[in-house]
């Protein structure tokens, strides 16, 4: 370029030229690729911005498909639920079922004490045996030659002190002042008299020389009721009841051999109570419970019962000598149960059917999984959020085949006694309340992961928009420098040809 001579004009028409030459290069290419800043060199701020924008939005990107695959897999989880929710409905109706159908038992097998006068209440030591009748009266006890040493006289628990020497008056008033219900002191010329109320019973107690002067049993522990003849009370001492020091033998229902006895005294498997019993029965996983029947009356008995209504519910070494041989139970075993056998036919075919539709809970949950993620079977979900993984929410799994939750195959016994069949649906109401908790916490967590789910969306778009702001060209803009600049382009030709005309009319010249 410096060999040769260029006049000015022709100099100045060449680099216009150049320069709109580099202009439309430049236009072509944002016109082609739709971006006004394609490299660092057209707008290093600019390019460097969009392409963070651009990563951000790519590493969401990524997390969305996980996003929206968890969410997948949190519906198929809910789908699983749904399912196994009917089956446990249909698993209360069939036990509903059962229940109204005709009982298979009309009794249940069943280990009876001999009839024990008086045996009532919790205790089972002790009972009330009754005495030859005493007179009511405080015989003697008169205003002006009573003589006794007071003391602390109990009255149906309530106690009251009796002054030494005290009348008859002052003794009515302080007998009085405990308003004993159904108990009426009467003053009779300085005599006293009990005056007990239809059915009403009194138990007194103190000391031998205060009761001794008034004129009752001197044993420290006298009960006076009501219902000899013309009214008078007769008296009831406490003896041991036929149960004391009774030792018993039952196996548990694996077989095993366990020993209570009826006593007082302390020790693991001594009990003195109806309460206690059953609680030992329960704890050493006897089949039984215990109870008196006729409680309060002459033939009162202590009867135990299996649970589940059966005989093959007592073990066979629960039965014979190990059980019977001492005064309290005559019985020597075990009655068994009268069984109706097309009632227990019926009753068997519920039990298949009860367990036909318990097996369906376990493959219902075994096919609750989606992209080999099952929230059914006990796998965790990790769902991640945002590209540096400090946003995520943990979904924890669940083991809800059926004895997740706390069901489990029965037998057709379980179904031959009524209340047998409602512990079952108890255990099925249990499940409902299991499956409903973890059904409430599934939804909540798949709002949660739908409602990132579009926030992801809507932050990707957002990212992308403004990255495209940053780098993209105005294509009307551009089209219309590409007009501007090829119509000045031409016009730079024309001029560079009138720069040149003086050389060509030298040319002219020289031909």
């Amino acid at each position: 370029m410096a060999d040769i001579t260029l006049n000015s004009a022709v100099r100045s028409n060449l680099r216009t030229m150049q320069s709109t030459t580099e202009l439309l290069n430049r236009t072509e290419e944002r016109l082609s690729t739709g971006k006004k800043v394609n490299s660092a060199l057209d707008n290093p701020g600019n390019f460097f911005t969009s392409q963070a924008l651009d990563r951000r939005a790519t590493d969401l990107g990524v997390l969305l498909t996980n996003v929206s695959n968890s969410v997948k897999t949190l519906e198929a989880a809910d789908n699983g639920v749904k399912a196994i929710t009917d089956i446990v409905e249909s698993l209360k109706a069939t036990a509903r079922s059962a229940q109204q159908s005709p009982l298979a038992v009309s009794s249940k097998a069943n280990l009876t004490s001999v009839e024990m006068d008086g045996l009532q209440g919790d205790n089972l030591l002790s009972m009330n045996a009754v005495t030859a009748a005493t007179p009511t009266t405080f015989d003697g006890l008169e205003d002006v030659d009573a003589t006794h040493s007071g003391g602390a006289l109990t009255i149906n628990g309530a106690t009251v002190n009796i002054p030494a020497n005290a009348t008859a008056a002052q003794v009515k008033t302080a007998i009085d002042s405990l308003n004993i219900n159904g108990l009426d002191v009467v003053d009779n010329g300085g005599t006293l008299e009990f005056e007990l109320s239809s059915g009403a019973d009194l138990t007194l107690g103190g000391s031998s020389a205060l009761l001794d002067s008034l004129g009752l049993i001197a044993d420290g522990s006298t009960a006076v009721s009501a219902g000899s003849t013309n009214g008078t009370p007769s008296v009831q001492s406490s003896v041991d009841s036929a149960l004391k020091d009774t030792t018993l033998t039952f196996a548990d229902k694996y077989g095993s051999l366990k020993t209570v006895t009826f006593a007082s005294s302390p020790g693991a498997n001594n009990v003195d109570t109806i309460d206690e019993l059953n609680s030992w029965l329960t704890k050493n996983e006897v089949q039984l419970q215990a109870s008196i029947d006729d409680e309060g009356d002459s033939d009162a008995k202590l009867v135990f019962r299996t649970t589940n209504a059966i005989a093959n519910a007592i073990p066979e070494a629960a039965s014979g000598t190990a059980i019977g041989t001492t005064a309290a139970f005559a019985t020597g075993g075990f009655a068994a149960p009268v069984l109706d056998q097309d009632a227990a036919l019926k009753r068997s075919n519920y039990a298949n059917d009860f367990n036909d539709f318990l097996s369906e809970i376990g493959k219902i949950a075994k096919d609750s999984a989606y992209n080999g993620a099952n929230l059914l079977n006990g796998d965790d979900l990790d769902i991640v959020f945002n590209e540096d993984g400090t946003s995520r929410l943990e979904v924890k799994g669940v083991q809800f085949d059926a004895e997740g939750l706390g069901l489990s195959e029965i037998s057709a016994d379980d179904f031959y006694d009524s209340s047998s069949i409602e512990k079952i649906i108890d255990k099925l109401e249990s499940a409902f309340a299991t499956i409903e908790a973890q059904s409430a916490k599934f939804g909540s967590q798949l709002a949660i992961v739908q409602t990132r789910e579009t926030f992801t969306k809507d932050m990707i778009g957002t990212l992308e928009d403004g990255a495209h702001g940053l780098t993209a060209a105005d294509t009307n803009e551009e089209a219309a420098n590409l007009a501007t600049l090829q119509t000045r382009q031409q016009l730079i030709v024309s001029s560079l040809s009138i720069s040149t005309q003086q050389e060509q009319s030298v040319l002219q010249l020289l031909q």
